[in-house]
């Protein structure tokens, strides 16, 4: 008998097949592992969910012990209410352009795709210009290299946007089906502009009270205080940033093996949120703790470059910190799948679903990220068009107090809180996308079962590209 494909608490049992069939499909007995482990209840890795609220109680008391002379007794609520009203305006300009990309990247990912690649080769084009006439001829020299680069991608990847446009088509159906979990996705973008505020008091209080000065008079904490400052400000950013990519996971997953459980605000998307920032959170809190680790030591090797100690050895760290902090994010991006989809803890997570790619010889699909550029695109372009309504705004009573009747204050005002909203939401489409490449190397025949449609679309295309691996 068949073992079940369990999603966080989900089962549900695959058609009949020949245990050859199960064994090249679904990893043989690799499944049978992980549906025993996914059975299993309780909270993963607890100590460093326990460590993430201690960091978020540290920051909190620092706040409260040495910023006071940072915000004053003097202010009120209703002194503050001229400096939180254009940004109330423009979160909501920006909630309602990150709904229209959602709109377009759901129903025309084709174009998209291509327009990214486009914008890429634009964007290289325009830095190659700027640098010939603005730089020097070495720079210059290196923008035709990179332009020459980049086209060379474009002209590669443009053959394979069918097979991303159906893989984002899949994930835009899932997220279309569950809408609710956009607006699990705004309420962890809200944490982060808090926390963004509470650790700028905290980091404020801590530079007044105890930085030393040099003899040119340039104040700063020591440096193990500035690492344990960034360190508290990567790993709270990146977990409210993980926690996003899980929900949509595990909601993705349970579309894709039970989708008479979804819906907008449905048992789907609340059981996911409720067992990322339960079960599963100490295990988003563990890969975070690592990538944040590396953050805030190049955030450190970067601040001592550029206060001249040592700037050669701190550029070599900075640069080599920076590689291994991308490639743990990216490890992470596809292991916090595993967590959201089937609640494994972060280690297991991370071996199921690299072995599961290795098993199937799909290492080259991981590298077929053609997404990222159409949302940033679709970011750039809707942030700028808010920035741009901002400007049109700038003598308005409401945007008086912030930008003095300043043009360029008033444009950076719109666009710079708009990207930051337009991209974690829009980042729900590659959550849903990493997690349907993962569940069609994990679950083909469920998909087969439940969305026969996308199913043979995906099939098609997957066949086309990759022959024999489906």
């Amino acid at each position: 008998m068949n073992a079940p494909v369990v999603v966080q608490g989900t089962a549900v049992v695959p058609p009949s097949r020949t245990q050859t069939a199960t064994s090249v499909r679904m990893g043989g007995t690799e499944v049978s592992q992980r549906n025993e482990s996914s059975s299993k209840t309780g909270c993963r890795d607890p100590i460093f969910a326990i460590l993430f609220y201690v960091n978020v109680a540290a920051i909190i008391a620092v706040v409260a012990i040495y910023s006071g002379n940072v915000t004053g007794d003097e202010g009120s609520i209703e002194s503050l209410v001229p400096f939180i009203a254009p940004f109330l305006v423009v979160g909501i300009l920006s909630l309602l352009a990150s709904a229209l990309g959602l709109f377009l990247l759901m129903t025309c990912p084709e174009f998209m795709i291509k327009a990214g690649l486009i914008f890429s080769l634009v964007i290289a084009l325009l830095w190659t210009i700027y640098a010939f006439l603005f730089l020097n001829m070495i720079y210059g020299i290196l923008g035709v290299v990179f332009f020459l680069f980049t086209a060379c991608y474009v002209r590669y990847a443009w053959s394979r946007i069918p097979f991303a446009a159906i893989n984002m088509l899949t994930a835009g159906a899932a997220i279309k089906a569950n809408l609710g979990v956009s607006g699990f996705a705004i309420f962890f973008t809200l944490l982060q502009l808090v926390w963004s505020a509470v650790w700028a008091l905290a980091f404020i209080g801590v530079s007044d009270k105890t930085s030393s000065c040099d003899e040119n008079g340039v104040c700063s904490p020591s440096y193990f205080l500035l690492f344990l400052l960034f360190l508290s400000l990567f790993f709270t950013q990146q977990v409210l940033e993980s926690c996003v990519h899980v929900t949509v996971a595990g909601t993705v997953g349970t579309w894709w093996v039970a989708p008479e459980e979804c819906g907008c605000c449905s048992r789907a998307v609340c059981n996911s949120f409720i067992r990322t920032v339960t079960t599963s959170f100490g295990s988003i809190c563990f890969g975070s703790l690592l990538v944040a680790i590396l953050q805030a030591l190049r955030a450190l090797a970067s601040t001592a470059r550029q206060s001249d100690e040592c700037a050669l050895v701190a550029c070599i760290f900075e640069c080599i910190l920076s590689c291994l902090a991308s490639l743990l994010e990216y490890f992470n991006k596809w292991a916090f799948i595993y967590v959201g989809v089937y609640g494994f803890g972060y280690i297991e997570s991370g071996k199921n679903v690299m072995q599961l790619f290795a098993n199937r010889g799909w290492e080259a699909i991981i590298a077929d990220d053609l997404v990222g550029g159409s949302i940033l695109l679709m970011s750039v372009i809707l942030s700028l068009i808010i920035g741009g309504l901002c400007v049109a705004f700038t003598n308005l009573p409401l945007f008086d107090a912030l930008t003095a009747g300043s043009r360029v204050m008033a444009f950076f005002i719109g666009f710079i809180p708009s990207i930051l909203i337009c991209l974690i939401l829009l980042s729900t489409i590659s959550s849903g996308v990493n997690t349907v490449i993962v569940m069609f190397a994990d679950a083909p025949q469920e998909f087969e079962q439940n969305h026969p449609e996308l199913s043979a679309k995906m099939r098609a295309e997957w066949e086309k590209f990759y022959p024999g691996m489906v």
